[in-house]
């Protein structure tokens, strides 16, 4: 990892589109296997993503959203990930049960919901609009939760314009993370590698202001 604050890009569709994130410096791609988002892969395409970053130190994260344990094990029998990402109404139980380190998004800086997932990241996505939308929102709320110790990652509208702005409203401390997936795609939910370059560039520059680096 090149930075304090872990790059996620989420909704990678295509193996040229993970190499293109990790030749931009992205530390997680996500894999969504959510049947009804138009980013779902089926487990060839998320194997030939696999099988094309292997050599790479990028994680790859297994995105579901209230699958059944037969629909998360046939996933994670065929393709290497190295987390999972629940989106729906996962309990704790259920996040605990598969035997790879979870992120549970929740809707806002929720703080009793996360309370509920103490052992997980919290992606923190939009409070109404959910994930995968694209849609900004308040993300100097998330400033309580990383304060209490939370290893949280801010979602939700994030682009190459205003992740520096959000990383600001956050507060002095930095999140464990930042995801983006709408804010550096071009048509038809393909990944733009320009777009992502620009947004990994510009966390690592509100690292550098940050540090006081030259």
């Amino acid at each position: 990892m090149s930075g304090q604050i872990r790059i996620k890009v989420c909704g990678i569709r295509t193996p040229e589109a993970g190499i293109a994130a990790v030749d931009a410096g992205a530390d997680l791609i996500g894999l969504n296997f959510v049947p009804e988002s138009p980013r779902c892969l089926d487990l060839k395409q998320a194997e030939a993503i696999c099988e094309a970053v292997a050599d790479s130190d990028v994680e790859r994260v297994a995105l579901f959203r209230d699958a059944t344990w037969d629909q998360i094990d046939s996933v994670l029998r065929r393709v290497d990930v190295t987390r999972v990402q629940f989106h729906g109404d996962e309990t704790e139980e259920d996040l605990e049960a598969i035997d790879l380190p979870a992120i549970k998004a929740i809707r806002g800086a929720d703080q009793e919901a996360a309370e509920t997932y103490p052992g997980a990241i919290l992606l923190l996505d939009h409070p109404h609009q959910g994930g995968g939308q694209g849609q900004a929102w308040d993300w100097s709320e998330a400033e309580d939760l990383i304060a209490h110790g939370y290893d949280v990652i801010v979602a939700g509208g994030l682009n190459p314009e205003n992740v520096e702005q959000a990383l600001r409203e956050v507060g002095d401390l930095s999140p464990w993370g930042v995801d983006v997936a709408t804010g550096v795609e071009g048509p038809d939910f393909g990944k733009d590698p320009q777009l992502m370059k620009a947004f990994v560039d510009a966390v690592r520059r509100h690292e550098d202001d940050e540090n006081g680096s030259p």
